[in-house]
């Protein structure tokens, strides 16, 4: 008997996002297709203004598209409420950004431990979730350090830590090096091929850095609002 074939993580179709009236309106994407299949590590680049963090933003529900579909595990997520999109974040998507975004006088356990929060979780279990995280990233050491007492590249750890403990299905991380030197930028291209393989976690990505990208196996080129290509390596 054949197998039932999956059904894919994210299906966009004919997605457009505009921005202003008139004159000024912009058009950031103009028809994207795609498809993503659980478990991909896919990188996204483009010149500025093409279109990439857009199309990031709209995948992980922080946007809205001006028009066309988007399904995440099967959902219409064009359909949903703010709230209902807040929840699939919280519950299915983990984010890293370009600039940490950690809470300055808080230490990096608490900052781990922050998304646990808001499911309810007791102090015991946010703790020992926490922990692991931090430990998964090489950083069992500084549990107790602020994030100013922590390396640019200590500080992406953390917030990468951050960004698992809730143990999301897609991990979205929007230009993750920009702010790193070359020795902190391996350790992050290192730590995310890891966690896509060992933990099944699909790894969205979206960097200027031709180095960075060639740790994934998809690379998506955005121009002009539009998929200009889309290969995938062996």
């Amino acid at each position: 008997m054949s197998q039932p074939i999956a059904s894919p993580l994210v299906q966009i179709t004919g997605l457009t996002k505009s921005y202003g009236q008139g004159e000024a309106r912009f058009d950031a994407l103009r028809g994207i297709d795609l498809t993503i299949q659980h478990g991909e590590f896919v990188a996204i680049m483009g010149p500025s203004g093409s279109g990439k963090s857009t199309l990031m933003n709209v995948l992980g529900c922080l946007d809205t598209p001006s028009s066309g579909s988007y399904h995440y595990e099967g959902i219409a997520v064009e359909k949903l409420t703010s709230d209902q999109r807040s929840l699939l974040r919280r519950y299915a998507l983990g984010f890293i950004f370009q600039g940490f975004n950690l809470l300055a006088r808080t230490s990096a356990q608490e900052n781990v431990e922050l998304p646990l929060l808001y499911r309810g979780m007791s102090a015991r279990e946010r703790h020992a979730k926490a922990i692991a995280a931090l430990t998964s990233v090489s950083l069992p050491a500084k549990l107790q350090s602020t994030p100013g007492e922590l390396s640019g590249g200590q500080q992406q750890r953390v917030a990468i830590a951050r960004a698992i403990v809730t143990e999301p299905s897609t991990l979205f991380a929007d230009e993750p090096t920009g702010n790193l030197d070359s020795v902190s930028t391996q350790e992050i291209i290192e730590i995310l091929p890891r966690l896509n393989l060992d933990r099944g976690i699909t790894v969205l990505m979206v960097t200027h850095d031709e180095h960075v990208a060639a740790a994934a196996k998809r690379l998506i080129l955005i121009r002009d609002g539009r998929i200009d290509s889309d290969n995938t390596s062996t």
